[in-house]
């Protein structure tokens, strides 16, 4: 892992196994969110998001902390910038411009993505890691909402995501209360799959073997599940049986099924 001073956002991408790593890099910060770090990071997830040779992503921080949220330096300096007392207009645009669109290709890209969490996320590091699609993280990470304790409500669809994963009672306390809490409680709540030494390794492995499965099922799967937690028995109904209409039509559908009648491991191509 590098914590070296570089771009604000380091891709790696593994052509042989058709993942790409997007790795916060501001260590020396804690990942803090800058303006910079936010307009990378969004067009870097934007572009995997469209990319077809990439069949899964990793979402890992160089350093010591996953991300701890917005730069609340720039943000203050954003706040001041108005004329005569007013609110500085870039303040709060950072919502729909960066948040929003980071959030959405993290949650919506067609592809499966593991967040890997080596140290704290709180805030909208926390968002981020919940907009993915499945987390792992070192031992003892702390978590918190962090957005009551500034005067906010809460933001990068955390407020969602948070209420899918613990419940509406649990996810109202934690974002009222800000009470941190660690990665052996999201693992015992569901938010965090895998507690490991190493989560950077931990995802990659994670990822490589989501990329060799059926990823266009996997995202029909993605975007049911969204679905799922907001909409009613009969629209879900219904978007399943379309859903299950398009994969039908798929190769991948045709050849596992021949395979597991031939009692052979299928092979999945995207297509």
């Amino acid at each position: 892992m590098s914590t070296a001073a570089g771009p604000p956002v380091l891709v790696d991408v593994d052509g042989e196994a058709a993942v790409t790593t997007i790795r916060l890099n501001r260590p020396e910060n804690r990942n803090a969110l800058t303006v910079e770090l936010k307009v990378a990071l969004r067009d870097a997830l934007e572009a995997v998001a469209d990319d077809p040779s990439v069949r899964a992503v990793v979402l890992a921080s160089s350093g010591k902390a996953f991300c701890v949220g917005q730069d609340l330096r720039e943000h203050a300096e954003a706040l001041r910038s108005g004329e005569d007392g007013a609110i500085g207009a870039d303040a709060l645009s950072t919502v729909p411009e960066h948040y929003n669109r980071i959030a959405a290709a993290l949650g919506t890209m067609r592809k499966p993505v593991v967040a890997a969490i080596n140290g704290t996320a709180v805030g909208a590091g926390l968002g981020f890691a919940l907009a993915c699609d499945l987390r792992v993280a070192a031992p003892g990470v702390k978590f918190a909402t962090a957005f009551a304790g500034i005067g906010f409500g809460g933001d990068s669809g955390l407020s969602g995501t948070l209420a899918h994963c613990v419940g509406a009672s649990r996810a109202t306390e934690l974002l009222m209360l800000g009470e941190p809490f660690t990665a052996e409680e999201a693992r015992d709540w569901g938010i965090v799959k895998e507690i490991a030494d190493d989560p950077d390794e931990a995802a990659l492995a994670l990822a490589r073997r989501l990329a060799n499965g059926p990823t266009l099922a996997f995202a029909e799967i993605k975007a049911a599940v969204a679905m799922g937690t907001v909409s009613s028995l009969r629209e879900v109904l219904d978007h399943e049986a379309s859903a299950q209409a398009r994969l039908g039509a798929t190769e991948d559908h045709r050849g596992a099924v021949d395979a597991f009648l031939a009692k052979q491991q299928p092979v999945f191509r995207g297509r």
